[in-house]
């Protein structure tokens, strides 16, 4: 098995208030996920709570979008855990969490995947490096977030 971490970090220029709700309520993901435009027709159900601790998404898509889910697993005033567990392309379930730090009016929010390759997984790491693939995915997220934060 090999581990890898993604993580990517941005200021906003809007308090943590306005930040964390767009990312403790899975509904408001559509505004600013970079994987939302992937597949016009995804099919996304929605269990559990709207927003906070037991909140599920699960998603089906194309072969771009692919099928998974996620639950937020823990939140403290500075970081919200999620569990995210993929079915296709290829299975994997890895850590998600994203550190939320109020700076006066602004909030710094870092995001974090941490997981292990295994089976095909394994094989994969060898020719495509996690941080390249998912990086610029994070960068565009974060970004997403950012101007629906700072619109709010």
């Amino acid at each position: 098995m090999s581990e890898f971490t993604v993580s990517r970090r941005t200021t906003i220029a809007a308090p943590a208030e306005k930040v964390r709700p767009l990312i403790e309520d899975f509904h408001a993901w559509q505004s600013w996920s970079p994987w939302e435009g992937l597949d016009p027709n995804l099919e996304r159900t929605y269990t559990g709570p709207d927003s906070g601790v037991g909140a599920h998404y699960a998603w089906k898509g194309n072969s771009k979008a692919g099928q998974g889910s996620m639950e937020i697993t823990g939140i403290t005033p500075e970081r919200i855990d999620i569990t995210l567990a993929f079915l296709k392309p290829w299975k994997a379930t890895n850590q998600v969490h994203f550190e939320v730090t109020s700076e006066g009016q602004s909030t710094e929010v870092t995001w974090t995947m941490a997981g292990e390759h295994r089976g095909l997984g394994r094989l994969f790491a060898l020719f495509m490096n996690m941080d390249k693939l998912v990086g610029k995915d994070f960068e565009k997220g974060l970004a997403g977030l950012k101007q629906q934060a700072e619109q709010r």
